[in-house]
């Protein structure tokens, strides 16, 4: 045995041990796996997005107030800061979570009534308190406890502020997760779908079908997309149920956003097909829609995966934009981009910067997702360096 085969089998015997599994029974996903692991940029993302997608199924319970509750008497309210330690009437500390409470006083020259913070008023804040109202979650359970949220209901609680109807801006937030991010997993499901087809059966039958479904694709990625957006939206009744409007939005953005998987597909599957393990099924009587699911896809499974969630936040910041524009979601209908329009003006800005809230959730999400993509598309291929 040469010098360079006794390193190689000592590397490998290393390696072996330190996992605590033989190489031999290391499996394609294992080793994606662990070299997902070893992203930690990507790992923490990961993290962070589950995190997102938890609030957004579990919104109900996790926000404080309800997103349609609100209270005029305290509209335009600046952020509370949440404290967790107070002086009690003898000077010493005491843990104690709570804000601060609010005194009135009206502006002698527009007559307005002005709220201004009162460290010395203390609403304290509690764990899977009562709140104002009930609700059913998941349409199985119906209560009125929150995650968190003022002890007593019926004090002002606004940990980012309030908007100009005086309504909670981190519960609208919270329960604009649920639609914005939602909305990107059944966009890219839908995707998916359309791009494994389309994709499949072009690269791997070719000729006449190859052309007609990538003169399709070109025909799709010439046309605008802002002024398609806003014909398809334009089509929307305006007597449809938000439920119908969620649908017909996420159609829409589907309809656009497979072509570029429908291309890689395509071309992985034309460099595939004359293979020796495609020809010796195909030898062996196998049918071509088999050998499609058993022998291609399961090898470019980990890419679809990578570009799936590199999709994701495509996904979001179109839903958002609609929004934003007036011609995606439309309230009653709490989402990121809706929230969004409460802040296009510079008089908002001005006077209520905590409104753009909703933005820093879109650039967050949407750079965790791409760091998650990116370190996806990496440990896809475990044997590169």
């Amino acid at each position: 045995m040469s010098s360079v085969d006794m390193n190689i089998d000592v590397h490998e015997v290393a390696i072996g041990e330190e996992g605590g599994h033989a190489i031999g029974s290391a499996s394609q996903w294992r080793l994606t796996w662990e070299k997902f692991r070893d992203h930690k940029l990507a790992f923490w993302s990961g993290v962070l997005i589950i995190l997102i997608y938890l609030v957004g199924a579990f919104a109900p319970f996790v926000a404080p107030r309800s997103a349609e509750y609100y209270d005029s008497a305290f509209a335009m309210l600046a952020p509370q800061k949440l404290n967790f330690t107070y002086r009690n009437a003898d000077g010493d500390f005491r843990f104690g979570p709570h804000v601060s409470g609010f005194t009135a006083e009206r502006d002698p020259n527009t007559l307005r009534m002005v709220y201004k913070q009162d460290p010395e008023a203390r609403i304290p804040v509690g764990l899977f308190v009562r709140g104002a109202e009930t609700y059913t979650l998941f349409g199985l359970f119906e209560t009125d406890r929150h995650l968190f949220g003022p002890v007593d209901a019926a004090q002002p609680f606004y940990l980012l502020g309030s908007d100009r109807l005086g309504r909670d801006v981190l519960s609208r937030l919270i329960y604009g997760t649920r639609i914005s991010t939602s909305i990107g997993l059944v966009g890219v499901a839908i995707s998916l779908v359309l791009g494994i087809i389309l994709g499949g059966i072009s690269g791997y039958f070719g000729g006449v079908t190859d052309n007609v479904i990538q003169r399709l694709i070109e025909f799709i990625m010439s046309i605008p997309t802002i002024p398609l957006w806003m014909g398809l939206a334009a089509a929307i009744p305006v007597t449809w149920s938000p439920i119908l409007v969620y649908f017909f939005i996420t159609v829409i953005i589907s309809l656009i956003g497979w072509t570029s998987l429908a291309r890689e597909i395509r071309g992985r599957f034309m460099s595939w097909r004359n293979e020796q393990f495609v020809i010796a099924a195909r030898l062996d009587g196998t049918s071509e829609f088999r050998i499609i699911l058993r022998h291609l896809l399961p090898g470019f499974t980990s890419h679809i995966i990578a570009s799936v969630t590199l999709a994701i936040p495509v996904m979001i910041i179109a839903e958002t934009s609609l929004s934003f524009l007036g011609i995606g979601l439309r309230p009653p209908v709490v989402s990121w981009g809706v929230l969004l329009k409460e802040a296009q003006n510079v008089r908002s800005l001005a006077e209520a910067p905590w409104l753009l809230a909703p933005g820093v959730m879109v650039i967050i999400s949407v750079l965790a997702l791409n760091f998650l993509g990116d370190g996806l598309r990496d440990a896809a291929d475990p044997y590169t360096e």
